[in-house]
């Protein structure tokens, strides 16, 4: 039950920071982020490796120069989340209490 616990709250932890990283990184791309600002600059490098995966999916698209709409980003969301999902399922049913089924099937008659 700890081991279940413990493994569902890790992973929520890391699907907090991928999927906030993330977002962090759409928004800014969006508004036109200064990239010199170290904040900024930041979230790009943390998140850049999250994206690895999925780049040249989708074109990325930049409105009056400076506004930029990924939508690579929002697709690696969307994957880590229902990766997220299907690992919480398979933590479920690998740390799922056993039943207790050791009755013997018949009684003894005592004589």
């Amino acid at each position: 039950m700890r081991l279940r616990l413990l493994a569902l709250s890790l992973l929520n932890v890391f699907l907090l920071v991928v999927e906030s990283l993330l977002a962090l990184r759409f928004i800014l791309k969006l508004f036109a982020a200064n990239s010199t600002v170290g904040f900024v600059q930041w979230v790009y490098d943390m998140s850049a490796p999250l994206l690895q995966p999925f780049r040249g999916i989708f074109p990325t698209t930049v409105f009056q120069g400076r506004y930029v709409l990924e939508l690579t980003t929002i697709f690696a969301m969307i994957i880590y989340a229902v990766l997220g999902l299907i690992l919480a399922a398979l933590i479920e049913v690998v740390t799922a209490p056993v039943a207790d089924d050791t009755r013997p099937v018949f009684k003894r008659r005592r004589a």
